[in-house]
């Protein structure tokens, strides 16, 4: 790893790190920066997914009173079995796709991402006013949600930027009804899928080490940074420059292809 790599990547990480703790859309700095350098794009989604990952699995502590509860997590089961088989699809997918095909899809991927993440502030106060009105869903909303976590799953596997707002939807439809509780099934779940994600790409041989110790450093510190710093940001701004950031990035690769 060139030098000047290692300062672009570190520092990449550091912001992708505090956006994460503050409104997320880290992985619009951090995968980018990993193609900048040069990485293959399949190894570099791979490594972002390694790198970032420490980041979300650390929030799953901060929500540990809401997953109290024996009802909740029978609630979660099916969900859990989904998202780990969909992840696993997902990460295996990406791992047969051609390293070219892959590279066309960027501008793609990013452009979706980009567009949850742009919805995810009108889409979460619909998720509020759904759990104000106290929703409750069928058997058949259970299962349908069920099904579409296994699409969202398979999603997180391939790439991931964005599941969350669609993880959030689908908690609305189930008729949770505590805004607290959704983030941290989101959370958990998005947690859980990276890390069966993360163990099909360690077996593949496909993360770069050195890359990925070294973002994972820079992220912890950029989320602890971050999380310090939340308090006193305006949140809608934070998340204005994420989309902006997001468009810039997905034009670039539109442009390069």
């Amino acid at each position: 790893m060139h030098v000047d790599h290692g300062g672009l990547l570190f520092l990449a990480a550091i912001v992708a790190g505090a956006l994460n703790s503050v409104a997320g859309g880290g992985g619009f700095i951090a995968f980018p920066a990993l193609i900048f350098t040069g990485m293959l794009p399949i190894n570099a989604n791979a490594t972002n997914t390694v790198a970032l990952w420490p980041g979300t699995m650390a929030s799953v502590g901060a929500y540990r009173r809401e997953l109290e509860g024996r009802e909740k997590w029978k609630m979660l089961t099916p969900l859990f079995i989904v998202s780990i088989l969909g992840s696993i699809v997902g990460a295996k997918l990406l791992l047969r796709t051609p390293q070219a095909t892959f590279m066309r899809l960027v501008p793609w991927l990013l452009l979706s991402a980009t567009l949850l993440f742009a919805v995810g502030g009108p889409l979460s106060a619909w998720v509020r006013r759904r759990a104000e009105l106290h929703a409750h869903a069928s058997r058949a909303a259970l299962i349908a949600v069920t099904l579409l976590q296994l699409l969202v799953a398979v999603y997180i596997g391939y790439f991931g930027a964005g599941a969350g707002i669609l993880m959030l939807a689908l908690f609305a439809v189930m008729g949770i009804e505590n805004i607290h509780t959704m983030n941290a099934f989101k959370t958990l779940l998005a947690s859980l899928a990276n890390a069966v994600a993360i163990v099909t790409f360690v077996h593949a041989r496909a993360v770069v080490w050195p890359q990925a110790i070294l973002m994972t450093i820079g992220a912890a510190l950029g989320g602890y940074g971050g999380a310090w710093y939340a308090q006193k940001l305006d949140q809608k701004i934070v998340r204005y420059l994420v989309i902006v950031i997001g468009i810039g990035m997905t034009t670039y690769f539109f442009l390069r292809k």
